[in-house]
């Protein structure tokens, strides 16, 4: 059986709670990713994605001397995980059923170890096809 911990990214780029949107926008852009896990004590407690980022900065204007909109006000609180030795069959009907792009993968009380995204399911249907076609 693979298991989400074979395919997951563990390289991870993440937020805080009190980071500013501004801040979201610009590791997205920086990293080329489009999904941020909010950790607090290395324990994942949010989720933000490019499309809430926009959403946010498109919404918010703020007057001069203002400080931007923090990441809690925006993420996603209850947020959908899998666990390392989870399968990778399970984590695409999860993706699928909920139409979600990413899932974080967390073990011993939510402890934050890595993202399944879809570019890492990609990225095995690639090597799967290659192998069919040799």
């Amino acid at each position: 059986m693979l298991t989400v911990e074979e395919l997951m990214t563990r390289d991870l780029v993440t937020l805080k709670e009190d980071d500013d949107v501004v801040r979201g926008d610009d590791l997205l852009a920086e990293y080329d990713i489009r999904h941020l896990p909010v950790v607090k004590d290395g324990r994942l407690v949010g989720l933000v994605s490019h499309r809430d980022l926009i959403r946010a900065l498109a919404r918010h204007e703020r007057a001069p001397g203002t400080p931007p909109q923090q990441v809690r006000d925006i993420m996603t609180r209850s947020v959908e995980t899998l666990k390392p030795r989870s399968s990778v069959r399970e984590a695409i009907h999860k993706m699928l059923d909920h139409k979600f792009g990413c899932v974080p993968v967390v073990e011993d009380g939510d402890r934050l170890v890595g993202i399944l995204t879809e570019t890492d399911l990609i990225r095995l249907a690639g090597k799967l096809l290659d192998r069919e076609e040799r």
